[in-house]
């Protein structure tokens, strides 16, 4: 069950039309992480602490991505985050120039794990980066979770606008949030950007004026899953006593609406 932080979101649209909408949805891309192993057809693995260029990925994170992190089991993706000696490890995949898309319906099912200092996302980045830069690129966070703020789901966009900040966003009341699987979906055109968590819409970024500034969501976009621990946003105490931890994604899937 959701509880919001601010009332009166509905699902604006009868059952009926639902059901249509539904049926219109044609899917262009799916990755259900069958098999035994990460398909490098449509993923690269990210590693490092991200210097020298993003040391601490921007956000004071203290994991190193290692591949060996990432693995592929009974049918999910599995990102474990653990603590080996005095040093933090976990997984980060990206589908830079294996997958982008402009515009469509993204739906990612996964389950996020408990634990200060874990933060778990699946989140898209401009394809453009390398020519516009952060947060020129922008950046849809589809769904983040902190373990700080048990039963939160994130839902936020970072524009030039926004000089990158996290204005524009939607805390989520998610009961138990970390005992189960959950659905994250986006609904994505050149008007707005809809999230919903489990079916409900939770929050939509259409800004009145629409340009490179306020909406940079004109181009392609790719996929980037990861868990970081400690950081900015992640709080900067860690319960070292959870590791090893594991964030696991079902499956995404891209439609074209």
């Amino acid at each position: 069950m959701l509880k919001y932080r601010i009332l009166g979101i509905g699902l604006a649209m009868m059952a009926g039309s639902f059901v249509y909408a539904q049926e219109k949805k044609e899917l262009v891309w799916e990755e259900d992480f069958n098999g035994d192993s990460l398909s490098m057809e449509n993923w690269s693995y990210e590693t490092g602490d991200g210097c020298p260029d993003i040391c601490g990925w921007g956000n004071n994170e203290r994991q190193i991505y290692n591949e060996d992190y990432v693995s592929v089991k009974d049918g999910n993706l599995v990102i474990t985050a653990n603590k080996v000696g005095d040093t933090y490890y976990s997984g980060k995949i990206n589908t830079k120039d294996k997958f982008e898309f402009q515009y469509g319906i993204v739906e990612v099912r996964a389950k996020v794990p408990a634990g200060h200092g874990l933060w778990p996302a699946v989140w898209m980045l401009g394809a453009n980066i390398n020519e516009a830069g952060w947060p020129g690129s922008g950046e849809i966070d589809i769904m983040e979770f902190v373990g700080r703020q048990p039963d939160v789901i994130h839902t936020s966009l970072h524009t030039p606008a926004s000089h990158g900040d996290t204005e524009n966003t939607m805390e989520t009341h998610v009961e138990n949030v970390t005992e189960d699987f959950h659905t994250y979906k986006i609904d994505w055109s050149k008007e707005a950007i809809e999230f919903y968590i489990d079916g409900e819409k939770v929050y939509t970024f259409s800004p009145e004026e629409k340009n490179e500034k306020t909406y940079p969501y004109d181009h392609p976009f790719y996929f980037l899953l990861n868990m970081a621990v400690g950081g900015n946003f992640g709080g900067p105490e860690v319960d070292d006593s959870i590791f090893p931890k594991q964030f696991l994604i079902d499956y995404i899937k891209v439609y074209k609406s």
